[in-house]
């Protein structure tokens, strides 16, 4: 049973929790910002130990998600995913299902190794491009790029943080890691089923 200090501290928590996610809903406050007092709250609360609210800053996932940044920026900034995009529109604006193909299979590969979310960011004006010059509805590419995308997660163990979460979970609890190819197939397998399923149905 909760004492009344404890109590006190779960409640805080929780409304802790709420305020920082109505203020990163409302999109006025930076995301880095909130946490960042959000970290001190609980500190100067004593709730949570300076030693443990630092821990976090040392930890290898958390430190291989900053480079993986890293990386997805360097691929931005140097074209790369630019030039994918570009090469798409120039050698698939024949066939409407080709296009989609592609879209669908560089957004996966490129969110395989950088974060979807800037893959999707850079491949919208794109898309956008494209469905124009061809006569198609911006929708029936947008979704199942940005569907693609969403399913490249499957693909590496650096594809979406969660997969470095879990393998460093299991690699902390004695059990041995993932690799970086652990869920590929499986994931290969999903993403075809999309590509044909988007490229049967549509959106």
């Amino acid at each position: 049973m909760f004492t009344l200090s404890e109590q006190y501290h779960a409640n805080f928590v929780f409304a802790l929790i709420a305020a920082a996610a109505l203020l990163m809903a409302s999109n006025r406050v930076r995301y880095d910002m909130i946490a960042i007092c959000v970290v001190l709250a609980l500190i100067l609360t004593n709730i949570l130990p300076v030693n443990a609210a630092l821990a976090g800053f040392g930890n290898s996932v958390v430190i291989l998600i900053a480079g993986l940044l890293v990386v997805g920026e360097m691929l931005d900034r140097t074209g790369v995913a630019r030039f994918v995009g570009n090469w798409i529109s120039q050698n698939s604006s024949s066939s409407t299902t080709k296009m989609l193909i592609m879209l669908m299979l560089a957004s996966a590969i490129l969110s395989a190794v950088m974060s979807s979310t800037a893959v999707v960011a850079i491949f919208i004006p794109i898309v956008l491009r494209i469905a124009k010059y061809s006569n198609n509805s911006p929708s029936k590419l947008l979704l199942p790029m940005s569907y693609a995308a969403l399913v490249s997660g499957m693909l590496t163990l650096i594809a979406t943080p969660p997969n470095l979460v879990v393998s460093a979970g299991l690699k902390s609890q004695g059990f041995e890691p993932l690799s970086f190819f652990s869920f590929t197939l499986p994931g290969l397998i999903v993403l075809a089923g999309l590509v044909l399923y988007m490229v049967s149905y549509g959106v």
